[in-house]
C-alpha cells in the first residue's frame, strides 16, 4: 500500500465508559499490528446531542457534517453498537440515515455488537447486514460479537474474544487489502498515473471507469 488504511470506527453507545466502545477499540489497535492505518473514532455519546433532532442532511451542524464526510470516503469501517430492544441503538441508525446512499458502494465494513448474553449474537445477521447491504457496502464475512463477561472494568478481559477478533482480522485481510489497491488505482488512472489499458489495472477497476 502506498498510504496508510483510512479507517473510521462508530460506537453507537450512547454512553461512556462503555463495551462497546472498548470493543471497536480492541479491534482497530489490533488491525493497527497488521496494517499501517490511520484511524479516527465517532463516539455516538459524544457526537449524538448534535444531531439527534435534525431531520436533514442540509440542517446538520458542521461538526456532524465533516464526520459524515469522514464516513463517506473511509476505506474502512468499523462499526459496533450495543444491542437496544434486539437491534442496534436508534442513534446509530439515524446517523446513516444521513449517509449518502451511494458513498459507501463496496466499501468493506466490519460489523461488531455487545450485548447482555449470547442471545442477541444474531444482531449482526439479523440488523447491520441488510442496512449496510441497503448501501451496497461489502461487508466482511466474519463479525465480532460481545457479550457482558467478555469485559472487566470495560476492559477487553475474554482470552476467548481477543481470539475472535485476531481471527476476523487475519481473514479480512486479503480483502481489505485488495480493495484498497483497486481504491488507489483508480485513483491513479484519475490522476494520470495510471493508463486505462495497462496490463497493471485491475479489470474491476476497468469496469468503474468505462
Amino acid at each position: 500500500m502506498s498510504r496508510p488504511l483510512n479507517v473510521v470506527a462508530i460506537s453507537g453507545s450512547l454512553q461512556a465508559p462503555s463495551k462497546t466502545i472498548a470493543l471497536v477499540e480492541e479491534i482497530v489497535a489490533e488491525l493497527a499490528t497488521r496494517l499501517p492505518i490511520d484511524a479516527h473514532f465517532i463516539k455516538l455519546n459524544e457526537l449524538g446531542p448534535s444531531f439527534a433532532g435534525s431531520l436533514s442532511r442540509a440542517g446538520l451542524p458542521l461538526n456532524v457534517e465533516r464526520e459524515l464526510q469522514r464516513i463517506e470516503t473511509a476505506d474502512l469501517l468499523v462499526v459496533a453498537s450495543p444491542v437496544y430492544r434486539a437491534s442496534f441503538t436508534g442513534l446509530f441508525k439515524h446517523l446513516f440515515d444521513f449517509v449518502d446512499q451511494y458513498a459507501l458502494v463496496d466499501t468493506p465494513i466490519l460489523l461488531a455488537a455487545t450485548g447482555g448474553s449470547e442471545r442477541h449474537a444474531l444482531i449482526i445477521e439479523h440488523q447491520f447486514r441488510p442496512l449496510f447491504s441497503f448501501f451496497q457496502a461489502l461487508t466482511l464475512p466474519l463479525g465480532i460479537y460481545a457479550h457482558d463477561s467478555d469485559f472487566t472494568d470495560y476492559r477487553v478481559s475474554s482470552t476467548f474474544l481477543h481470539d475472535r477478533i485476531r481471527k476476523v482480522i487475519e481473514r479480512s485481510l486479503p480483502i481489505i487489502t485488495a480493495n484498497l489497491e483497486e481504491k488507489l488505482n483508480v485513483e491513479r488512472v484519475l490522476d494520470g498515473q495510471l493508463v486505462l489499458n495497462d496490463e497493471t489495472v485491475a479489470p474491476a477497476v476497468v469496469r468503474l471507469l468505462t
